[in-house]
């Protein structure tokens, strides 16, 4: 568990990582110090907990989608977190985390909008692909669908908009790849 305080006062809320030195403060301590101009801070040690799993993924195909929500709750249920943020993460420079809509239309428009950004041939066209490597385009398509999503954590559940879903985009598959999924709050 990671005690973090949390400051209020003129300059509004703020929050940091205790010092080895404070660690000692119990939960409700207060302690508080004096700015320039008397403007006072005070500080209350909140425990505040961290969950971390990784999710696995090895897709049979070169580009893919896979609603990982499903999941993400399963993880959200384990952590015993009530309140917080959900930090999910491809692990992977060719693999893509993202929120949208669990429609099949979508992800067929996805795949065709991502290749004609990016297209898998000729595989010649690319530098990086001049080292061996035949993934230019996965690495592109990566950029533009984003590395990661963070979502609320309100009353124990994501806090989603409407038709809101986490998918895994792969855009360079046939290998084991991993997500993970950082929880923290209270």
């Amino acid at each position: 568990m990671t005690r973090y305080a949390v400051g209020c006062g003129k300059h509004g809320v703020q929050q940091s990582k205790l010092l080895p030195w404070r660690i000692g403060l119990e939960r409700g301590h207060r302690w508080s110090t004096h700015l320039p101009l008397g403007n006072e801070i005070s500080v209350y040690n909140i425990l505040m907990k961290s969950y971390r799993k990784e999710l696995w993924f090895n897709l049979p195909s070169r580009r893919g989608f896979v609603n990982i929500t499903a999941e993400v709750e399963k993880a959200l249920s384990e952590s015993g977190i009530r309140e917080g943020l959900v930090l999910v993460n491809a692990m992977h420079i060719t693999a893509s985390v993202f929120i949208n809509d669990d429609e099949s239309g979508l992800h067929r428009d996805y795949e065709q909008w991502l290749e004609g950004l990016a297209p898998h041939e000729p595989v010649s066209q690319y530098w990086h692909n001049r080292t061996g490597e035949d993934n230019a385009d996965a690495h592109l398509k990566r950029q533009v669908m984003g590395r990661e999503v963070v979502v609320a954590v309100t009353n124990g559940r994501l806090d989603f908009g409407p038709w809101e879903q986490i998918f895994y985009g792969e855009f360079d598959g046939r290998r084991r790849k991993r997500v993970l999924v950082k929880i923290i709050g209270e």
